[in-house]
C-alpha cells in the first residue's frame, strides 16, 4: 500500500481496519511511543484494545540509545540530509544506507572527460547533501569502488538533481540494468570550476578517496 494523503489522514480505527481486515496482519511490532491515524490520536493502548480481540498480537518494544540519544527515523534522516553517512550507516546497522535504482542514458559528458559514470534514476528516496562520495558499487553480484556525483552538475548549468557513479576498473554499458550504492562517504562540495579543465583535474585528485595514487 502506498502511504498517501487518504491513508495519512485516517482516523486511528480506520488505520487498524486497515491492517487487519486489508493486510491481515497476525502480529503488529511498534515503538512504545508509537502514535498513528489523523493527527496523531491513537497509540499503542488504543492498539492493543483494538487488535486483542480480533487475536492479533501487538508488541511495543523499548527505545534504543546511541551515546545517550534515541535512535530514531528523524535522526537518522537528518545525518544523510547533512551528508554523514558514516554516523547513518552505524545507526541502521546491517549494509546502511543505499542508494539503488536501473541505469539510464545522460548527458555523455563524463566519457568526453574521461570518466564515463553510470546515470542511476533513483525512485522517491531522501538522498545526502549534494558533493562528490566515495562508495561501493554492486552490479551483478560485485563490488567495485566509486565515485558518486549527487547534485545539478552546476559546471554545466544543470537543473535536475541527478546521481551518477564512476566505477573504478569497470567499462561495460548497462544501461536498463539496476546499480547498488552503498558506503557513501563526503569527499567535497560540488562546485563550480574555472573551466572544465580544472574539473578534469579536481576529478583525477578525487580519485584518491577510492585509492588511486595521489595526482598534482
Amino acid at each position: 500500500m502506498t502511504f498517501d494523503d487518504a491513508i495519512a489522514t485516517l482516523e486511528p480505527e480506520a488505520f487498524l481496519a486497515i491492517l487487519v481486515e486489508r493486510l491481515g496482519v497476525r502480529g503488529v511490532v511498534v515503538g512504545s511511543t508509537f502514535r498513528f491515524g489523523h493527527k496523531r490520536g491513537g497509540d499503542v493502548t488504543m492498539m492493543r484494545e483494538y487488535l486483542a480481540p480480533r487475536r492479533v498480537r501487538c508488541v511495543a518494544v523499548d527505545h534504543v540509545a546511541d551515546d545517550g540519544e534515541r535512535i530514531s527515523s528523524t535522526r537518522i534522516r537528518a545525518l544523510i540530509r547533512a551528508g554523514d553517512l558514516t554516523q547513518a550507516d552505524r545507526l541502521l546497522g546491517g549494509t546502511g544506507y543505499e542508494i539503488r535504482g536501473p541505469v539510464e542514458p545522460g548527458a555523455g559528458r563524463g566519457h568526453r572527460l574521461g570518466f564515463p559514470t553510470a546515470n542511476v534514476r533513483v525512485p522517491l528516496k531522501l538522498l545526502p547533501k549534494d558533493g562528490v562520495y566515495s562508495a561501493i558499487s554492486r552490479y551483478d553480484g560485485r563490488d567495485h569502488a566509486a565515485l558518486v556525483s549527487i547534485g545539478t552538475n552546476p559546471q554545466f548549468d544543470g537543473g535536475v538533481r541527478t546521481v551518477e557513479a564512476w566505477m573504478r576498473d569497470f567499462e561495460h554499458t548497462i544501461y536498463g540494468r539496476e546499480l547498488a550504492l552503498r558506503g557513501l562517504r563526503y569527499v567535497r562540495e560540488q562546485r563550480l570550476f574555472a573551466g572544465v579543465g580544472e574539473l578534469t583535474e579536481q576529478m583525477l585528485r578525487d580519485r584518491q578517496a577510492i585509492g588511486y595514487p595521489s595526482y598534482g
